[in-house]
């Protein structure tokens, strides 16, 4: 049987106790993935950040926060994973330090440095065995030209394009490119659709042309810089 890892929904990056930094990903994409894997009979693990959305009861739902601990429960379950779709929007940066107390207002401007979250998608891609890896990629412009760079430069399989009209909707329009660029998949649907339609794609057309693993340099390389 399939087991696949499904990340999802947004991450939190705490500014102080009660502000954050985060993105308006509702968990929708990720809640359909589940949904249509197991009606295909596949096991489902979802690593989630904080939605409203329910999953599917039959799913193991691991909870997390920050962009950190989605990556450390990725890489605790790729082991027992045969793919991965990475659907989540974690975010790309938090604040070097976070305020103990809640920040109050000065009547100044507040200056906050921020630092790169760790790469979820690197880091899978880099620490994967057999396993197949599918990314997302939410454009603004550019969109198949940037979402194939961003295949190849994450190490994934397949990638889905899609667009921001996608955050926290019911429906979305996407494309799915493989490593030549090549469009396996053009869809605008309801979300459970789309996901159905995308795991009907799978495993046979992400393995088709298995992506080589990095280096032993690369891996020890990604695993200095904090599991990234």
């Amino acid at each position: 049987m399939i087991r696949l890892l499904v990340t999802s929904g947004p991450t939190r990056e705490y500014l102080d106790p009660v502000r954050f930094l985060s993105n308006a990903s509702s968990g929708r994409m990720g809640q359909a993935l589940a949904q249509a894997a197991l009606e295909a009979g596949w096991e489902v693990v979802v690593v989630s950040g904080p939605v409203t959305v329910d999953y599917p009861p039959s799913a193991q739902v691991v909870p997390v926060v920050s962009t950190q601990e989605m990556l450390e429960a990725c890489l605790h379950a790729l082991p027992q994973c045969h793919g991965v779709i990475a659907a989540a929007a974690p975010c790309d940066y938090r604040p070097r330090q976070v305020a103990a107390e809640k920040i109050s207002k000065t009547g100044q401007p507040l200056r906050l440095e921020l630092e790169e979250t760790p790469d979820i998608l690197t880091s899978l891609a880099a620490h994967r065995t057999h396993q197949w890896l599918v990314g997302f990629a939410l454009e603004t412009s550019d969109r198949r030209q940037r979402a194939l760079a961003k295949l190849t430069r994450k190490g994934c399989d397949l990638i889905v394009v899609n667009g921001p009209e996608a955050m926290h909707g019911t429906h979305t329009s996407v494309e799915v490119l493989d490593r030549r660029g090549m469009v396996l998949l053009s869809l605008s649907a309801d979300k459970l659709t789309v996901a159905r339609k995308l795991i009907g794609l799978l495993p046979h057309a992400a393995a088709a042309a298995p992506h080589p693993g990095p280096s032993e340099k690369e891996r020890g390389s990604l695993r200095a810089d904090g599991a990234d």
